[in-house]
């Protein structure tokens, strides 16, 4: 049975092919239209494995962009979809913080994958990938970067999580002829907070599951540990948890339509 998750997110579109036990993945930018971003991204990671798209038994969209996707067999949300993936990943319940684009979440899950409670930020850039990529533009960096200048350094305090604020503290600092890295590291420590402060209404977990783009920056990590006070840990393919998640919902609908 091969099935197909797609996961369209604002910045970048993720496709998972699960071909019996084997996980393929492509993660491409999304871009301008989320329809033809699934789509395209789709068809060229089948083209990749050398895939018939008739031989894909099912296929479920989830993502800010799964409504356009007018090819899946069901939407399914991605709160749902990244606790699924990221407990397949690792085989054991827990909270999963998953940082994206435009917004993040904190998902506390069974040991069976099952979703018990969630918290969301989806009304402010803060704490989101886009916090970042505005940050970065701010200290003239890439926002793929960061991590490695902030890896070591001592953090800066960044007192508001308002982005176009937080953005001017930024230039007031490099005007004050702050180290760029020091700056970069008190960011991530914002975003953690952020972050965390969100997910504490969970109370103490013994272990945070990191996905999304954003789990790749290693202090950010750090930082969320400081946090928690508990190990983080980061699935190998964090960033398609939410795709992988969505193929597997698929693989057990079309187990059901057998």
């Amino acid at each position: 049975m091969i099935t197909a998750g797609i996961d369209v997110g604002s910045v970048s579109t993720k496709v998972v092919l699960l071909m019996e036990d084997e996980i393929r993945y492509l993660v491409r930018p999304t871009g301008w239209s989320p329809r033809e971003a699934g789509l395209s991204t789709y068809q060229e990671l089948l083209e990749r494995e050398g895939c018939p798209e008739e031989e894909v038994n099912c296929k479920v969209g989830t993502g800010y962009g799964r409504i356009a996707l007018g090819f899946i067999d069901k939407a399914v949300t991605e709160i749902h979809c990244h606790a699924r993936g990221a407990h397949h990943l690792l085989g054991r319940g827990g909270l999963v913080i998953d940082i994206g684009g435009q917004d993040s979440k904190a998902i506390l899950m069974n040991h069976r994958g099952k979703v018990l409670d969630f918290a969301m930020n989806d009304k402010c850039a803060a704490g989101t990938g886009r916090f970042l990529q505005v940050m970065a533009a701010a200290l003239g960096v890439d926002v793929s970067e960061l991590g490695e200048l902030a890896s070591g350094r001592t953090p800066l305090d960044i007192n508001s999580m308002c982005t176009v604020f937080a953005e001017s503290e930024v230039i007031s600092l490099l005007a004050k002829g702050a180290d760029k890295r020091d700056i970069i590291a008190g960011i991530h420590r914002s975003v953690a907070r952020r972050v965390w402060g969100m997910a504490s209404r969970f109370g103490p977990a013994e272990q945070v599951i990191f996905t999304g783009g954003v789990a790749k920056n290693k202090d950010i990590k750090d930082q969320l540990s400081l946090e928690a006070g508990c190990t983080v840990v980061v699935p190998e393919i964090s960033q398609v948890a939410g795709a992988l998640g969505a193929a597997l919902y698929a693989r057990e609908l079309a187990g059901h339509k057998q």
